[in-house]
């Protein structure tokens, strides 16, 4: 009995310990209408293009098996003082067809901030050679480029496989 009381103290106290704060909010989704800026045809920016491969599945054992993979893409300033302006993200599937057009018009990225682009693990659409070209621009060629990178996972069970590509400039 002195057992079983002590059980249910405990889970009720871990129970009613967690508040709001500990409990994990949902992402919300990129608003890229909302993050969109002008940028004058005057501005003398140096353009830049990158390439980051990707992989919505990959295959297991042979094949004819696949194993579908979530896909988070990281957009990163990393500049700690300058804007990066993201002019488009492209994402095309392993035939090189276009799937995605992520934003139309040029979106800033602040010093040290990173944006993400998520691909359901239920979407296979990209197949095993997916991949990204993204351009963009900077206000001076001293500014440091845009950094693009890519983790890919999938659990199922005790079994999980995750890994991370990382974007090359073209």
């Amino acid at each position: 009995m002195k057992r079983f009381l002590v059980i249910l103290v405990c889970s009720q106290i871990i129970f009613f310990s967690c508040t709001d704060s500990q409990i994990p909010r949902k992402i919300s989704p990129v608003n890229w209408e909302q993050r969109k800026v002008s940028l004058a045809k005057t501005d003398s920016l140096v353009l830049g293009q990158s390439y980051l491969s990707v992989y919505s599945e990959i295959y297991s054992i042979t094949e004819h098996r696949t194993i579908n993979l979530t896909v988070t893409v990281s957009l990163r300033n990393i500049s700690p003082t300058q804007d990066v302006y993201l002019l488009n993200a492209n994402y095309y599937n392993t035939s090189g067809e276009l799937l995605r057009t992520y934003f139309k018009d040029p979106i800033a990225l602040k010093p040290l901030e990173t944006l993400e682009i998520i691909i359901d693990e239920k979407d296979k659409h990209g197949g095993s050679g997916a991949n990204f070209v993204f351009e963009w621009a900077l206000k001076s060629e001293n500014d440091p480029e845009p950094n693009f990178e890519a983790v890919m996972i999938s659990t199922s069970g005790q079994q999980g496989i995750s890994f991370l590509t990382q974007g090359i400039k073209l």
